[in-house]
């Protein structure tokens, strides 16, 4: 999930992959050291099962205002049960869920994860979330299914339901691409988008994208491989050289070389930036729509959306950025409430459209795309139909392979796109280079 310009940042460079270093090579002690996941006895659920009693969530920012909201609704569904959601704040949030799991004691009865992160959760603490399949199964064909991937895990089991996804697609300025005279629908291709920008820098000095120089930052690499069906791992093996890998950051080469790049500072610099009209595009995700609502509103009717560009012109044109979960511990105390609480917020289309449109929260939940919410003309975007946009391509998005070392991938990556970006290495080297060094590092084998 997005929800506040600092937490925009971590997902907008790509460092949302990185967990926090309590988990990263973590002993797997505390509740999840072993064993399977339990699952809630019963089948009480929010459709007329029976619950009672208090429990606590955590979450952050809007998320937690969202459930806070949305709390009352299930109360009065059903009497006699209290739901205390806590804002535990982004910063610290996982290290307090990682201290919980390996000891066993201290987690709220909800949890809110990234879905870049339960993945991560799930290998290290195999029996720290009650598996939900038996409850939740049911709704798998209901949920978008790159974020059904991440909450899945081996034997079948459902340690999680998917809350919200960031479909990703290009926002471009419409006075720039009109005064180089470049109709946005013609990118096809991400040869396009660099022949565009050229002739963008050419006939307005604008460059086309922005990116941060220092070294915390891998860019749209991320996004680039998943949009290629792909993340840092293929089959357990080490996959960060493969023929898509050295194809998404050759583009990125390509666009620096060109002179396409606008480096400017962290999250400041690229709503900065973007204000003051460095760069033509933004390829990113749905939320960024917030950011420019938010801290552009002078803005109106510069911007339109189209797909990403594809790889090839019959290929995949979205991505994902950002995402969160909602799971429940095996530690629990009332495990039944907590699953109907999830229930209610993912499950039902009318709280879906709610926090999208209070909060700004897109719907992993399938059927709530069909909304004709979705379907509305945006006066920000002149008229456009952007949210439309962004429903049609969150039914495209690859789903990709997260692993527990993810986070030490995500180092050695943001190295390698560095030395390419800022330094002139060679792409094909730079990242053979870093499939050595991240193999070494994992014990790992390499994907052929």
């Amino acid at each position: 999930m997005s929800t506040r310009p600092t937490r925009r940042a971590v997902l907008a460079t790509g460092l949302a992959a990185t967990a926090s270093p309590l988990l990263s090579g973590c002993a797997m002690g505390g509740v999840g050291g072993g064993g399977r996941a339990p699952e809630i006895d019963g089948k009480a659920d929010d459709k007329g099962g029976k619950v009672s009693g208090k429990i606590t969530v955590w979450s952050w920012d809007v998320a937690a205002k969202a459930m806070k909201r949305l709390a009352g609704d299930f109360e009065q569904r059903h009497p006699g049960t209290t739901v205390d959601v806590v804002d535990i704040g982004y910063d610290n949030a996982y290290d307090k869920i990682t201290i919980g799991l390996r000891g066993g004691t201290g987690l709220a009865d909800v949890l809110t994860v990234e879905g870049t992160h339960m993945p991560r959760y799930i290998a290290n603490f195999p029996a720290g979330f009650y598996d939900l399949m038996s409850l939740g199964g049911r709704y798998g064909g209901d949920f978008e299914r790159a974020a059904w991937h991440t909450v899945t895990g081996p034997g079948g089991k459902l340690f999680a339901l998917p809350w919200d996804i960031g479909p990703c697609a290009l926002y471009y300025r419409t006075d720039h691409f009109r005064a180089a005279g470049v109709d946005p629908r013609s990118l096809l291709t991400w040869d396009d988008y660099v022949k565009a920008g050229i002739r963008i820098k050419k006939a307005t000095g604008h460059k086309l994208i922005i990116q941060d120089p220092a070294d915390k930052d891998a860019g749209i690499f991320p996004m680039l491989l998943q949009q290629q069906g792909q993340h840092y791992f293929k089959g357990g093996r080490v996959a960060v050289d493969t023929p898509a890998a050295v194809k998404a950051l050759t583009l990125m080469k390509a666009l620096g070389d060109e002179g396409l790049v606008a480096y400017e500072r962290g999250w400041d610099g690229l709503v900065t930036g973007t204000k003051e009209g460095k760069a033509a595009t933004t390829p990113t995700a749905a939320w960024w729509t917030g950011t420019l609502t938010s801290e552009m509103p002078e803005l109106k009717g510069r911007f339109g959306v189209v797909p990403l560009p594809g790889f090839t012109a019959d290929s995949i044109r979205t991505s994902n950025v950002g995402g969160s979960t909602l799971a429940v511990p095996a530690q629990s105390k009332n495990p039944r409430l907590a699953w109907a609480f999830i229930e209610f917020l993912l499950t039902r289309k009318d709280n879906q459209i709610s926090m999208l449109k209070r909060e700004g929260l897109f719907p992993a939940y399938l059927p709530a795309l069909d909304d004709p919410h979705l379907s509305e003309r945006q006066d920000y975007f002149d008229g456009q139909r952007t949210l439309d946009v962004f429903a049609r391509l969150a039914r495209n998005i690859p789903p990709v392979e997260y692993d527990k070392d993810d986070a030490k991938a995500a180092d050695i990556m943001i190295s390698a796109v560095t030395g390419v970006m800022l330094h002139g290495r060679d792409p094909r080297r730079a990242l053979g280079s870093a499939a050595g060094q991240l193999a070494r590092a994992t014990g790992r084998k390499r994907a052929e």
